[in-house]
């Protein structure tokens, strides 16, 4: 089984950008560089069949680059307690169009379609235990409340697989794809 994703990786002054955010939650466990992107559409374990007819129908998505920028923090909660710290990415509207497309891609390929709503975001940390820490999530969340950037493009759609390891998940690029940058030929 091949555990994927499909999510667009945000250029190195973004992602250095989010690097220097990632402090002073004590249970945190911050993402590394390699792993800021946004995510499009989980997809979860499949057989190597699938994910190739996913890589096909992926590679069939005609699309403009989206043009976002970092609009604030947030997190996610599961059972009452924080899991995930995020950075917010903003217009949603490119994003979700995009998101829909993938999606379409990948019920093509023979995957159920997504029900979750969708919510463009980096994520920057995991919390395996937020107990204890509530203070210092809370303070987390109002010192990087504006955090913001000029606008930047995201001109590859990518997929990714996921590795699941004891210190957390590595992410390897499988195939990438450019979008419309709008260049003209």
């Amino acid at each position: 089984m091949i555990r994927l994703f499909v999510a667009l990786r945000p250029p190195p002054a973004i992602r250095q950008s989010l690097l220097d955010i990632m402090e002073g939650v004590p249970t945190a466990r911050w993402q590394d560089e390699e792993q800021l992107h946004v995510t499009l559409r989980f997809i979860g374990e499949v057989e190597r069949p699938v994910a190739e007819d996913v890589a096909v129908a992926l590679s069939q998505i005609v699309a403009p680059a989206p043009s976002v920028a970092l609009i604030g923090v947030g997190r996610f909660e599961k059972r009452g307690r924080t899991d995930t710290l995020w950075a917010g990415v903003t217009p949603p509207d490119a994003l979700a169009a995009l998101h829909r497309k993938v999606d379409q891609a990948c019920v093509r390929a023979g995957l159920p379609p997504e029900h979750r709503a969708y919510l463009p975001h980096i994520t920057v940390a995991r919390l395996a235990r937020s107990a204890g820490v509530g203070f210092a999530i809370e303070d987390w969340l109002a010192t990087h409340a504006a955090l913001s950037s000029a606008p930047f493009p995201l001109p590859h759609l990518v997929l990714y697989q996921s590795h699941l390891g004891r210190d957390g998940a590595t992410y390897e690029p499988v195939a990438r794809w450019p979008l419309d940058t709008g260049g003209g030929t």
